[in-house]
């Protein structure tokens, strides 16, 4: 994923990483002399989102009554306006949910795969991986059923406050997409940036690109299709979506360029409600997302082998710290490519990937002073078996309910589709199946057998929305993130920095980060995120690190304040347009 990034973002991350390196070990810093922004304070409800638009909306919500689920469906729709990179329609992810009575579930609206979709169907005739048109990553052939007016529908069913309607919750959005926003610069930049991918179909370039003409700053973007597109889900509910005039618009367009959707595809979609994952990091409980997501598990995995460390006696910017991060990630990433998979086709053994008497196998195999090599290390053996586009929001209310989404058209602007008429972006979820298993996708991961194509079947996610709880069992923070793999380093990073580092939420979320996905085998790190001498210290350790930094996701999160009750919100410097808003 291609990040476009400005002085401002620049600046923060190098005055984060210049002050955080001055802190000392075990420092608690005075609100007052904070190394990064405040966090936005407010003592009801709050929205963190990567758009201001989206998360105004979202508050907006909850004034007129309704709870932190009726907001966040508002946020998901309004950002498919906004934010069209990675807000959607035409796409899919995962809700996290937890009550104010501390009820917690989530719902899975994850793509799934056409029936016309089997093992093979993204090899040539000489088994190789089809690249561009007629592949899993662009085109017509790329997408799998979209699922997030399905999850919003059971959301509000099963969680909403009923004091807001369907039609009033899309309001936002259509209005948005009718009278138009401002375009920021972020936005205009983005589009110009992504101008030869969105010029490869002619209905994309009409609406993202203006004919070519471009989006300048301040301008307005109205989006009429889209508007009528959430006018008819308004008029005749969630199942015109799937049934109704807009499936048939985005089916026959895709079968008139030779696409796998139906509308036997379309109806077929189900959202389903799992049971979350839990862990503990340090006494704290971790609850996260379970498969068809691999979240939850790697995460929990990873915090599970760094427990066995006492990070208090670490500097937070160490090599030691990042050397034992890194070997936590290679290892837990090796297991993601061998078992993950969706666990409605396949066992997988979550039980056994988050026991801590196997995160203390893996961590006797972790040598404290050289860095281990990703050929070497292969995926461990469990025990139970059990029966960068994507963007992220959180939302609580002033109840203390709570919603942790994370949702995607995987790649930027997806596949690049505009289903004609509809005004909707397709994805590209496809690639997140293993087309050949073995061969690197999108983002350089390696995914195994348990993750191939099937008709009917979910496509393995990384995507980590997050709850943290104090140790008296209360809602302590939430947090996710975009950026494929690095999603889940992205929040494995942020709850290290909380817990072992004392940090507030905003400067969790501005401190440098690092990933590794085990293959291929380098430490990426950030622009001014590593000191020289650091760098230094990790190749001496036999550390790969990336040729190039780049940036790392774009964390939103909101932490409840113990002593007063208010709610903490922090977005990512590492994108302009992102604010959270509260009242």
């Amino acid at each position: 994923m291609t990040y476009s990034l400005n002085c401002r973002t620049v600046r923060l991350a190098a005055i984060s990483l210049l002050l955080f390196a001055l802190i000392p070990r075990g420092y608690v810093a005075p609100t007052t002399l904070a190394a990064s922004r405040e966090p936005v304070r407010a003592p009801h409800g709050i929205v963190a989102s990567t758009n201001e638009v989206a998360s105004r909306v979202g508050v907006d919500i909850m004034k007129r009554g309704g709870n932190a689920v009726d907001a966040a469906i508002a946020v998901a729709f309004a950002l498919a306006v906004t934010h069209p990179a990675a807000g959607n329609l035409g796409g899919g992810g995962f809700m996290m949910i937890r009550l104010k009575d501390g009820r917690t579930t989530a719902i899975d609206y994850r793509e799934m795969a056409p029936a016309a979709a089997t093992r093979n169907i993204y090899l040539d005739k000489h088994g190789n991986v089809i690249e561009g048109e007629g592949g899993s990553i662009e085109g017509y052939r790329a997408a799998g059923v979209p699922g997030t007016v399905r999850g919003m529908e059971l959301a509000l069913k099963k969680y909403g406050s009923h004091r807001l309607t369907w039609t009033q919750l899309i309001e936002p959005a259509r209005r948005l997409a009718a009278s138009g926003f401002t375009v920021t610069n972020t936005l205009a930049r983005g589009l110009r940036g992504n101008r030869e991918y969105l010029s490869k179909y002619a209905e994309t370039k009409r609406i993202y690109l203006n004919d070519g003409k471009f989006y300048d700053e301040g301008q307005t973007f109205a989006q009429p299709d889209l508007a009528a597109t959430f006018a008819r889900l308004q008029q005749r509910g969630p199942d015109e979506f799937y049934e109704g005039q807009t499936a048939r618009m985005i089916v026959d367009d895709l079968s008139r360029h030779n696409g796998l959707m139906t509308l036997e595809d379309m109806r077929g979609y189900v959202a389903k409600e799992r049971t979350p994952l839990r862990g503990t990091y340090r006494g704290y409980e971790i609850i996260s997302m379970p498969p068809p997501s691999s979240g939850g598990a790697v995460l929990i995995e990873m915090l599970n082998i760094l427990e066995g460390y006492d990070f208090k006696t670490i500097d937070w910017a160490s090599s030691e710290r990042y050397h034992l991060t890194t070997e936590a990630m290679r290892r837990a990433f090796a297991d993601r490519a061998e078992y993950m998979g969706d666990t409605d086709f396949v066992k997988v053994p979550i039980a056994g990937l988050v026991d801590k008497k196997y995160a203390a196998q893996l961590r006797s195999t972790i040598n404290l002073e050289r860095a281990s090599s990703s050929e070497q290390v292969k995926a461990g053996k469990p025990l139970g078996y059990e029966s960068d586009e994507t963007t992220h929001f959180t939302v609580v209310d002033g109840d203390g309910n709570a919603v942790s989404n994370t949702y995607t058209l995987n790649n930027s602007y997806g596949s690049a589709v505009v289903a004609k008429g509809t005004g909707i972006i397709m994805n590209d979820e496809m690639d997140d199946f293993a087309a050949k298993p073995g061969t690197p996708n999108l983002y350089g991961l390696i995914q195994g057998e348990r993750n191939a194509v099937a008709p009917h079947k979910r496509p393995l996610s990384a995507m980590t929305p997050t709850f943290v709880l104090r140790k008296n069992g209360s809602l302590w923070f939430t947090v996710g993130s975009p950026g494929g793999p690095t999603i889940i380093n992205t929040v494995l990073d942020v709850i290290t920095n909380v817990i072992d580092y004392n940090m507030n939420i905003q400067q969790a979320i501005d401190a440098p980060r690092i990933h590794h996905q085990w293959l291929p085998d380098e430490l990426v790190y950030e622009p001014y995120g590593l000191a020289g001498d650091t760098q230094k210290a990790l190749l001496a350790r036999g550390h790969k690190l990336v040729d190039k930094p780049r940036y790392l996701g774009d964390c939103e999160g909101i932490m409840i304040e113990e002593k007063t009750g208010i709610r903490l919100g922090a977005t990512d410097p590492r994108r302009s347009d992102g604010l959270a808003v509260g009242y």
